[in-house]
């Protein structure tokens, strides 16, 4: 093969009719690599072909329908120069490749519903006769109960009719009628069976594709400078695919000599309907989110001005508003290029090394992280979830334990994590482990590198909670004008039974005045925290508490307010 490398043209809509004369050339492709955004995919056909020197049409037909408009572009290598005219797309009804055989096997199946008809037929006739013969049985037993005719003396050389038998006729009868049943009862089981066979050949029937398929054709209109060999390359973005981060917290508690660790594994879950499926392809997950809007909304100027006179309003209602104006936009043609194409994906897995499954190699730029998932996937059209592995991060945490006594006496450890410099963390579902037991599930938002969260590790049974109310005073007091007061006292006991200091997080409230005649005064020690989170009146308490140690927070409030008027917590 000649070393002289020419580079194919991208086009991503052909505007211009390729020559009339051009030989139309079937192209086959398979699908070598795609990549997944969070909604939506771009996948890569490659196709290898060659070609004598002239104009040439390729054809390829194996695209899907949903293919985004305008996201098609063709480029590739060759031995040779070979030019791209233009391209043309459009949805059309393509045969199927194995219309043949498919043809074939709904014969069989029709022709085997003809058998299975036939035999049912003949099932139904045995069941009419011994419907029938049941019949004639019952109508027969019916004749020793009818009254006689008279028998008067038999004519002269004439010998008398012989007198009934009925126990032999009665006999006769309930053994006619056994069999009768039997047969009619074998005939209803057979055509059961029959019935269930003919309804699944005709689902089977039903379920098969159609003789055509809606798909994507793509005309590519080429000038070959010699005879040559070309490797092409198709690319297409198509909807109704997408992928989620999932993550693994894993969380060694340590001991008290042992530091505690954090593993937080990262996978992804890909779903895909495109209507092709991804068979042993490259497989590349990004943030990019190419559907979404490009640019920030527009917004318009906000006017303040006097409220019209009653007369000008009216007249200004009366008067039928302005039309816009229109801005027409001159839609130039796009013109055809070519592209310098040497881009060769050089994704290479990570070293081996000891570890359960092998992550992703990913490459981080300033406003998209691309995770390349080693090997080969496949990835099915049935709209399945297929989940792979990314990577993994170990972190050195923060332990603490967190309470809300009021609310609930227990105590939940949470571990603060400081996010290592590398990929973002997307919104996604984390499942949690504290040392190797699940605990439940939870959620972690978006984060930068650098950025710290707490994810909750579900109750601390060595970190005893109690909360009582040390005290509760209503009264009034002033001499002239009387005021109502309301004060509340109350008494937290934490003790710790770990053999290692924990660091503890007590949090509680405290009402706030919505009226500046209701006064809310604070009684106890200065909380380490106010108004958390935004809200006000939530306060914590901060502090360590050293193994087997028990300690008291108490605290409380002093509500004032007129005598005169009435007060509600909310």
């Amino acid at each position: 093969m000649r070393t002289a490398a020419a580079i194919i043209g991208a086009v991503v809509l052909g505007v211009l009719a390729g020559p009339a004369m051009a030989a139309e050339i079937p192209v086959t492709s398979r699908i070598e690599s795609v990549t997944v955004f969070p909604a939506g995919a771009e996948a890569t056909r490659a196709a290898r072909l060659a070609l004598e020197k002239g104009e040439h049409t390729l054809v390829l037909s194996d695209l899907p329908a949903e293919v985004v408009p305008g996201s098609i572009r063709v480029d590739g290598k060759a031995t040779a120069g070979l030019d791209i005219q233009s391209v043309d797309t459009r949805r059309r009804y393509i045969p199927r490749a194995d219309q043949a055989a498919l043809q074939a096997e709904r014969k069989s199946i029709e022709d085997e519903i003809e058998k299975l008809r036939d035999e049912r037929g003949l099932i139904q006739g045995q069941q009419d006769a011994a419907q029938t013969q049941k019949m004639l049985l019952q109508n027969l037993a019916q004749l020793p109960a009818r009254p006689q005719p008279e028998q008067g003396q038999p004519a002269p050389g004439t010998v008398a009719a012989p007198q009934t038998d009925w126990q032999q006729v009665l006999s006769l009868i309930g053994t006619g009628m056994v069999d009768a049943q039997r047969s009619a009862l074998d005939a209803e089981v057979k055509q059961r069976d029959l019935d269930r066979r003919i309804e699944e050949l005709e689902k089977k029937l039903s379920a098969l594709a159609p003789g055509r398929v809606e798909q994507t054709e793509v005309k590519v209109y080429v000038v070959a400078a010699a005879p040559l060999e070309a490797d092409l390359t198709v690319r297409y973005q198509v909807p109704n695919a997408s992928w989620s981060p999932r993550y693994d917290a894993r969380l060694v508690t340590g001991s008290k000599t042992a530091p505690s660790v954090l593993e937080l594994a990262r996978r992804a879950d890909i779903i895909q309907r495109t209507g092709e499926s991804w068979d042993g392809v490259a497989l590349l997950l990004s943030t990019t989110r190419p559907t979404a809007n490009a640019s920030a909304p527009s917004i318009d100027t906000v006017t303040i001005d006097f409220a019209p006179e009653p007369q000008a309003a009216a007249l200004a209602l009366a008067a039928p508003p302005p039309m816009p104006m229109m801005e027409a936009e001159d839609a130039a043609p796009r013109r055809m290029k070519k592209l310098a194409m040497g881009r060769d994906a050089d994704v290479r897995a990570p070293a081996p090394i000891e570890i359960a499954e092998q992550g992703a190699a990913a490459a981080i730029a300033p406003f998209q992280a691309v995770f390349a998932v080693p090997g080969r996937m496949t990835v099915p059209a049935t709209g399945e979830s297929k989940r792979v592995f990314l990577q993994q991060d170990q972190i050195e945490p923060t332990l603490t334990v967190r309470t809300v006594p009021k609310l609930d006496a227990k105590a939940y450890l949470y571990a603060k994590l400081v996010l290592p410099k590398g990929s973002p963390v997307l919104p996604g579902a984390v499942s949690l482990f504290r040392d190797g037991t699940f605990v439940g599930s939870g959620a972690l938002p978006a984060l930068a590198a650098g950025e710290d969260y707490e994810l909750g590790f579900g109750a601390d049974d060595q970190v005893r909670v109690r909360h009582a109310i040390a005290d509760e005073k209503r009264g009034e007091t002033g001499l002239i004008s009387s005021a109502k007061t309301d004060s509340r006292n109350f008494r937290i006991t934490v003790k710790n039974m770990h053999e290692r200091a924990v660091d503890l997080v007590v949090q509680d409230q405290i009402p706030v005045s919505r009226n500046d005649e209701i006064k809310v005064e604070y009684v106890g020690p200065t909380p380490t925290e106010k108004d958390i989170d935004g809200k006000r009146g939530v306060i914590a308490f901060k502090s360590k508490l050293n193994p087997e140690e028990e300690r008291q927070i108490e605290f409380g409030y002093r509500v004032i307010w007129p005598g005169s008027r009435a007060i509600v917590y909310q």
